[in-house]
């Protein structure tokens, strides 16, 4: 079945913007035994553990940058540093009772040492009691440790892009929670303490909070007892398809309707900030899809790619989403295509619309006719379970010297139009389409 689609792309104004290293990745800290539900994905991919000299690594953080490297997660607030007085640097243990039922870990001086990944560090310790399942922390944060690692990190010259207070502290809190009036004296305290340690306010790291899901009132909370300046980025997670062991997970991230809900969340957050804290960002700090480590049969897929899809308003099929950004690095436009569904290819036009008096008549314009170039990833045998991804046909996979394959595109006659198969995404680039923001 195919459908034929006029796609309008209106490049007369922007309606967001996205900074050069908006790209973020998180090296989580949980070891070789967490598991959940019979299986235990994580290896040695941990802070503690992950070779950091591995090639594919190396050559992945190269292909991305910027790049953020983000490292925090859940047990982020049982963490110690092996900097200042903290001498002993134990390791984690299973331990009942203790926060997502571990023992405190500690960060070996020598493993900070080894790492060039240090952008972005959660740092968090309290004093905690346990109220059933849930440990409330309470008392002042204990920044000495913490202030330890920074003078550390300071001497030695290391560059940091931001310092985010503690994670998943926010609304109800996972595995451990902090009153919204606690939380915003806590993060003052941080960002008094990296104004000091960094006096030359263009090289200081950026303050970053609350790293948790949102919550209404938790947040307004927290936003109208923050002083202007003391937060830069406002950050939340995304989580939106469920657990992991959901049986109906591979069907919810085919459901356009069910993924265009976690929009609201987005709005929410904006709105949010813009309103108590418009001097600050509100930023995506973590969007794993399914949590309690992703799906064994979906978060390795090329479905996957799926479940990052916004609302959008359109008078088309919902299965079929389309976004326009200002292209980086070179001239032009770049449009996302999504086909989500598994039996309609879209045939799709493109056509700019230079309309810049909103009450005269849309004239759009065809595309000037000039070659653009086309990106489209498929999967595997069209198996949307399949871990091997197509581009224009030809299997994405690491060369036999480990690095990452040239992104070839394929050139299209732009007055033709994009042929979008079933359960495909596609990028195309053009320098046809008038768009007047993009500069």
């Amino acid at each position: 079945m195919a459908e034929d689609v006029k796609l309008v792309v209106k490049g007369v104004t922007s309606i967001a913007t996205t900074n050069n290293n908006f790209i973020c990745a998180t090296l989580d800290w949980w070891p070789t035994n967490k598991c959940d539900y019979g299986d235990c994905p994580w290896g040695q991919t941990d802070i503690l553990n992950l070779d950091l000299s591995n090639k594919i690594l190396t050559n992945a953080i190269k292909a991305f940058n910027p790049l953020r490297i983000r490292l925090g997660g859940s047990v982020e607030d049982k963490i110690v540093y092996q900097f200042g007085k903290q001498k002993k640097c134990p390791h984690f243990k299973r331990k009942e009772g203790g926060l997502f039922g571990f023992s405190t870990t500690c960060l070996p001086k020598k493993r900070w040492d080894e790492s060039e990944i240090k952008f972005w560090v959660q740092c968090s310790h309290r004093k905690e009691k346990l109220h059933g399942r849930q440990v409330e922390l309470g008392g002042k944060l204990e920044s000495k440790n913490a202030i330890s690692l920074m003078k550390y990190t300071i001497s030695q010259g290391y560059k940091i892009d931001s310092y985010e207070l503690g994670n998943e502290l926010c609304a109800e809190g996972i595995g451990a929670r902090v009153d919204s009036v606690r939380y915003a004296k806590d993060i003052t305290r941080l960002r008094h303490i990296v104004n000091l340690l960094y006096p030359d306010a263009s090289r200081r790291p950026k303050v970053l909070g609350l790293g948790g899901f949102y919550g209404k009132e938790w947040f307004q909370s927290f936003l109208l007892n923050v002083a202007p300046g003391v937060v830069d980025g406002v950050t939340h997670h995304i989580y939106n398809l469920g657990a992991g062991v959901d049986k109906d997970l591979i069907n919810k991230i085919q459901d356009p309707y069910f993924l265009s809900q976690v929009a609201e969340t987005f709005k929410s957050v904006a709105q949010a900030v813009k309103e108590f804290t418009p001097w600050a960002a509100p930023w995506v700090g973590e969007a794993g899809g399914a949590y309690n480590s992703g799906s064994k049969d979906v978060s390795h897929t090329f479905v996957n790619g799926f479940c990052k899809v916004l609302s959008v308003s359109h008078e088309g099929s919902p299965f079929l989403r389309a976004y326009a950004h200002c292209s980086k690095n070179r001239p032009g436009v770049t449009v996302l295509l999504i086909n989500m569904s598994n039996s309609t290819t879209f045939n799709i036009s493109l056509v700019d619309d230079m309309n810049l008096n909103p009450i005269l008549e849309t004239l759009p314009g065809r595309v000037q006719n000039t070659m653009r170039e086309e990106y489209h990833l498929t999967p595997k045998d069209g198996n949307i379970q399949s871990d091997v991804v197509l581009l224009n046909g030809t299997p994405l996979q690491l060369t036999k010297s480990l690095d990452i394959p040239e992104m070839k595109p394929q050139g299209v006659d732009a007055s033709s139009p994009i042929i979008a198969k079933p359960d495909s995404i596609i990028f195309i680039h053009t320098n046809g389409l008038k768009a007047p923001t993009c500069g």
